[in-house]
């Protein structure tokens, strides 16, 4: 999936003999201006290292990514909001991530490869949309995600004034400005087009007069860039990027809430025999490995997701006779949750973490879309 590209060399990482080190730090400031996560790593770090025998390879090359852990942090923007931290010296592993939006809670874990759930979770929450902010004569066209702003486009076309001319005069001036603002709303339209098609943006917000030009641009949208427009704002086109971005996230979030609810309707509607949802990591995880799965839903509380080890563990060995080293124990939750999202960002078109803890709730907190129908392994 291209929303996950930039995780290749996580996703890619193969299990090694020494500990690897995640870490997830809501770096934002407090009222004080001041950073909190400190006490919470120090705890966890002592904690990690008192499980690591004295004088080991493994407690040195914990040792050695904590030491660069720190001087990173030392070294951090105080503008970034959220880091995701990666680490293993004795396979020559260091990577971090720097975010505008933070992570819900602090985390750190040691196993033997990348723990992923909340990095994918922050992904996956956070896409890029567009929002054209327009009058009839200029547009701001930005493309943000993740908290920050990607991409920002500016139109500037011919200012029509009011003429006071009557009659055929004023008719003939009417029709002109009006080709003039219709060229304008289709300018502004095929950068969108544009945007869509080169940057596959999902999801569109249209702000500006909602009797004037909104009317305008919505006529111009090609039908396959009209669909992903999710909703209008009655902004001004001067209105300021950080006030249209915190707009824009409102909108988009109620938005979201709703398209949740309806996705997982249509996935109870096809949780059956010869439909094309199934539910419950004894059936998805199958499906992912068939590489069956289109959309992948999973519960944004990880306390929410269930199942049943040794299910879990029959589908693994099944899938991969006679390897047990580099496979995930399903006594480890965190592993095996990371294992189908792994699969997911190589094979699936999207994952979706769903908000409402009631929707997956009889699922075990998953389930999945297919493209097509087919029995997976038996278990």
């Amino acid at each position: 999936m291209s929303r996950y590209n930039f995780l290749r060399k996580l996703l890619d990482f193969e299990p090694s003999q020494g500990p690897f080190t995640s870490a997830y730090l809501d770096t934002s400031v407090n009222e004080n201006g001041k950073r909190t996560f400190d006490t919470v790593l120090k705890k966890r770090v002592s904690e990690s290292r008192d499980q690591l025998p004295e004088d080991s390879d493994e407690r040195r090359s914990f040792e050695t990514d904590i030491e660069k852990i720190n001087e990173y942090l030392e070294g951090l923007d105080p503008a970034v909001q959220g880091v995701a931290l990666f680490a293993c010296s004795g396979a020559g592993f260091f990577k971090t991530y720097e975010f505008q939006v933070p992570f819900e809670e602090n985390l750190f874990f040691v196993f033997d490869r990348p723990h992923l759930y909340p990095l994918i979770k922050l992904v996956s929450q956070n896409p890029r949309f567009a929002v054209a902010q327009a009058d009839t004569n200029s547009a701001h066209i930005y493309v943000f995600g993740r908290g920050e702003l990607y991409s920002r486009e500016d139109i500037q076309n011919v200012k029509t004034n009011r003429s006071e001319v009557g009659g055929w005069s004023q008719m003939r001036y009417q029709r002109h400005i009006e080709n003039f603002h219709q060229q304008h709303a289709k300018e502004v339209a095929d950068e969108l087009a544009k945007l869509v098609r080169d940057d596959r943006v999902e999801n569109m917000i249209l702000a500006g007069d909602e009797t004037v030009i909104i009317p305008l641009l919505k006529a111009e949208l090609p039908s396959d860039v009209s669909d992903k427009v999710i909703g209008t704002m009655a902004l001004n086109v001067n209105a300021p990027e950080h006030e249209v971005l915190a707009e824009a996230e409102k909108l988009l979030q109620r938005h979201k809430t709703l398209d949740d609810m309806k996705t997982i309707e249509l996935l109870r509607e096809q949780d059956h025999e010869k439909g094309l949802g199934v539910t419950k990591i004894g059936k998805v995880l199958p499906a992912l490995l068939n590489g069956q799965v289109q959309e992948l839903y999973i519960s944004s509380n990880f306390d929410n997701i269930e199942y049943n080890v040794g299910e879990v563990n029959k589908i693994f060995k099944n899938y991969a006779p006679g390897i047990d080293e580099g496979l995930p124990s399903a006594k480890q939750t965190g592993l095996v949750i990371d294992e189908l999202l792994r699969i997911a960002a190589d094979t699936a078109e999207e994952i979706r973490f769903i908000e409402d803890n009631n929707l997956l709730k009889d699922a075990g907190g998953i389930g999945a879309l297919l493209r097509y129908q087919a029995k997976g392994v038996n278990v």
